[in-house]
C-alpha cells in the first residue's frame, strides 16, 4: 500500500512529524527568549513568559523618608511621601510593617507603629505617617508592598544590546563577527566536499576503498584532540589567530561529515543517468555541474542547514582561533558567556542576547526545512 501512487508511504509521514517535533521543541524556548526580550528584569523575576499579557504581582520592601523629614502640622508631626518612583507603573494590593505579616492590610487602613505613631498607604503607594510625639531615629519605616504592575514591553534591550557602548562592547559587532565566521565555514566545507564526493562516488581511481575508509574514520577523532596541534601549525605558517584560521578549522572539522553524506546521497543517484552523459561526450566535470549537483541539491541543504547550525553556536573553535584582545572579532556565543559573568542579574539582557543568537539559525531552518525533509527521504542523512 506504500507505493500506491497518490499516497505517501509511512516513512514520510515519519519524516514530517519527525521535523514538526523537532520545530515545535525548538520554538518552545525562542518564543519563550523572544518575549522575553521585550520585559524588564523585575517581571521576568515575577513570573515566566506565559504569563506577559498579564497583571503580575511583586512583592516589595521599601523605606518611607527619614525621621529627620518630618514636619509639625497644628502639633501634629507628619511624614508623607510617595513609596513608589514616578515612572513606576503599579497598585499597591496590600501591605504591612512587619515581615511575618506582609499582606497585614489593605490600601487604606491604618497600621499602629511599634514605636508610637500611625501610617496608612492608599492603592497608589502614597503613605502617610502621624504622631503626636516627635519620630525619633536615623532611618525611615520599612514597609512591605505586594503591587500589581500591567504588562509592559520595551525595545531598550535591544537598543542596549546591539546599539549602546563602544563597538567591541555590544552584540551589534558579535552579530557581524559571527555571520563573517558562518557563511564561509558553511560554503567552504560543501564546495570541496562536493568535488570530493563525486571522485569518490563515481571516479575509478587507486586506492579510492582506502580513501573511503579514511574519511569515514576522520568521523570518529574527537575535535578537542586537534584543535592544539591545528593551532601551533596556523601560527607556525603565519597564519595565526584570524578569520581564515577559523574557516579553515571549520573547514577541516566539518569535511569529513560532509563528504560522507555526499557521497552516500551520490551513489544512490540513477547510474544509467550518468552513464549516457558519458556516452554523449560530456566529460566529468560537465556531468558534475550540469547532472550530480542539481540532483544532489537537497543533500547539499541538508549538511548546509547542520554546518550552519554548529558554526554559528559554536564556542570552541572561535575560542581556540579567533578571539582577540581587542574583541572586535568576538562571536555571539562568547559574549553572551562574557555576559552571564558580569551581568548575571539583568535577565532581559541576557534572554534578548540569547534571541538576537537564536534568531538567525531559526530562519535559516525554516528557509531550508523542505530540503532537509528531501535529504532525509533521500537516505542522505544516516
Amino acid at each position: 500500500m506504500d507505493n500506491i501512487a497518490g499516497q505517501k508511504s509511512t516513512l514520510t509521514w515519519v519524516v514530517h512529524i519527525s521535523v514538526a517535533v523537532l520545530v515545535v521543541l525548538w520554538m518552545f524556548p525562542t518564543v519563550g527568549l523572544f518575549v522575553s526580550s521585550f520585559r524588564t528584569t523585575d517581571q521576568i523575576s515575577t513570573g515566566g513568559w506565559w504569563k506577559a499579557l498579564f497583571p503580575a504581582e511583586q512583592n516589595l520592601t521599601i523605606r518611607a523618608a527619614a525621621p529627620d523629614t518630618q514636619v509639625n502640622i497644628d502639633g501634629v508631626f507628619v511624614i508623607e511621601g510617595k513609596l513608589f518612583d514616578a515612572d513606576f507603573d503599579a497598585t499597591v494590593s496590600s501591605w504591612g510593617i512587619s515581615s511575618r505579616d506582609i499582606n497585614a492590610f489593605v490600601p487604606g487602613e491604618v497600621a499602629e507603629l511599634r514605636r508610637g505613631g500611625t501610617i496608612t498607604v492608599d492603592a497608589a503607594g502614597n503613605y502617610r505617617m502621624e504622631n503626636a510625639e516627635e519620630f525619633s531615629g536615623s532611618r525611615g519605616q520599612r514597609v512591605f508592598l505586594t503591587a500589581t504592575t500591567p504588562p509592559e514591553f520595551t525595545l531598550a534591550n535591544y537598543n542596549r544590546i546591539l546599539f549602546s557602548g563602544s563597538p567591541s562592547e555590544n552584540m551589534g559587532t558579535a552579530f557581524i563577527s559571527t555571520l563573517t565566521v558562518t557563511i564561509p565555514a558553511t560554503i567552504i566545507p560543501i564546495l570541496v566536499a562536493a568535488f570530493a564526493a563525486y571522485a569518490l562516488a563515481w571516479m575509478d581511481f587507486p586506492g579510492r576503498p582506502l580513501l573511503i575508509a579514511f574519511v569515514v574514520g576522520l568521523l570518529v577523532v574527537p575535535l578537542q584532540l586537534a584543535l592544539i596541534p591545528l593551532l601551533k601549525l596556523h601560527l607556525g605558517i603565519g597564519i595565526g589567530k584570524g578569520y581564515l584560521g577559523v574557516w579553515l578549522a571549520h573547514t577541516g572539522f566539518g569535511l569529513p561529515l560532509a563528504i560522507y553524506l555526499l557521497r552516500n546521497y551520490m551513489v544512490g543517484l540513477p547510474r544509467d543517468i550518468i552513464e549516457n552523459a558519458r556516452v554523449d561526450g560530456a566529460t566529468d566535470f560537465q556531468i558534475f555541474t550540469k547532472i550530480i549537483l542539481p540532483l544532489s541539491f537537497p543533500a547539499l541543504a541538508s549538511f548546509a542547514i547542520f554546518q550552519f547550525l554548529w558554526t554559528w553556536n559554536d564556542l570552541l573553535v572561535a575560542k581556540v582561533f579567533l578571539i582577540d584582545a581587542t574583541g572586535q572579532t568576538t562571536v555571539m556565543t562568547n559574549r553572551i558567556v562574557e555576559m552571564l559573568g558580569t551581568r548575571g542579574g539583568n535577565w532581559e539582557i541576557l534572554a534578548t542576547a540569547g534571541f538576537v543568537s537564536m534568531a538567525v539559525p531559526l530562519l535559516v531552518f525554516f528557509a531550508m526545512q523542505k530540503y532537509l525533509v528531501r535529504g532525509l527521504l533521500a537516505g542522505s542523512v544516516k
